[in-house]
């Protein structure tokens, strides 16, 4: 049964049908009793395209992230899926695998399902601007970008200042009398390239002549990433008291790497990380590290998706401040 036959049986209108079952205009009493008798008769339920055709939209949204189960990006994606699941929206997770093909494919599909607006989690989408094949396919539809930046139209972002969050790091250390410091540059996205400029700039301000030299780049971000960092710094020679680190874990692989060669954390070489995730409180000791509170950027990236989609006015970006939170691994 459709539409039509549901029409045919009410003696009514497609119209009037549709204005009973999207609750909108007026209908007149009786004729609205004959048409939900009808439906209740066959408990009649519209398909998603016969309401998205009437409402003019699907109630679609997407959200698209390299690895889902990376912690710092499933906090994000946990809130923008509540705020939509609750607005009646369906909401698709997708990975990309930092892939611009996989990207390209999900584009293409979300296009031909009629998407409403798309949320990018990371810089690492910050690519796209060379791609304007790829964003072609969702040309006027809204997409906000958690943490990253594409100064197309259509094209939103709430940004963490990474750069301000790494050199608020620095200044801590060096306040607390660690002039030794290193830096480990262990993801190669825009955001890890603001973070160590902001390391370079906390060093340049405190007149340290040698800032690049006390950067080591790791291959990934992992446990194993933070092992060969520390395995790196203490193969330069070079006096060390303090370390700053781009993610969680790898600080987490950095300080377990230091205490089997007899370091002590903190006494002997303190460590901060990025992220604040879990993992930075199940660590001995605890990790002191950066919140740049992904809830908060998840529930912005909702907030600035909606008004959007409902033809607001709002900014094109938004920043958060992050915020140092001070635990046993560099508590002086």
């Amino acid at each position: 049964m459709n539409i039509y036959d549901i029409a045919a049986e009410a003696g009514t209108s497609i119209s009037t049908v549709s204005r009973v079952l999207n609750n909108k205009g007026n209908v007149n009493p009786k004729i609205r009793d004959r048409v939900e008798a009808v439906l209740k008769k066959y408990d009649y339920k519209p398909s998603a395209i016969a309401r998205g055709m009437v409402s003019k939209t699907m109630k679609n949204i997407a959200i698209l992230t390299v690895d889902v189960r990376v912690t710092h990006y499933a906090r994000m994606i946990y809130v923008i899926e509540q705020e939509f699941s609750n607005l009646g929206y369906n909401v698709s997770v997708c990975n990309t695998g930092g892939s611009i093909q996989e990207c390209d494919r999900y584009f293409e599909i979300l296009s031909e399902k009629q998407t409403d607006g798309i949320v990018l989690i990371g810089s690492v989408f910050n690519e796209l601007i060379k791609y304007p094949e790829i964003t072609a396919k969702i040309k006027d539809t809204p997409v906000v970008i958690a943490n990253g930046q594409v100064k197309l139209p259509d094209f939103y972002s709430v940004l963490v200042d990474d750069t301000k969050a790494i050199r608020m790091a620095s200044d801590y250390m060096f306040d607390h009398g660690r002039m030794d410091l290193f830096y480990v540059f262990d993801i190669a996205t825009d955001s890890g390239r603001a973070k160590r400029q902001g390391f370079l700039e906390a060093m340049k301000l405190r007149d340290v002549p040698d800032g690049n030299d006390r950067v080591v780049i790791v291959d990934e971000s992992s446990l194993e990433g933070g092992r060969d960092a520390a395995r790196k710094i203490l193969s330069t020679g070079r006096p060390v008291n303090g370390v700053i680190c781009g993610e969680d874990i790898t600080a987490i692989g950095l300080m377990k790497e230091f205490k089997e060669r007899g370091y002590r954390v903190p006494e002997d070489i303190a460590v901060i990380g990025c992220n604040n995730s879990p993992d930075s409180r199940i660590c001995e000791p605890e990790l002191a590290t950066l919140d740049n509170k992904p809830e908060l950027l998840g529930g912005m990236c909702a907030s600035l998706l909606r008004d959007r989609m409902e033809g607001k006015e709002s900014a094109t970006s938004v920043a958060i401040q992050p915020e140092l939170v001070v635990r046993g691994s560099a508590s002086f």
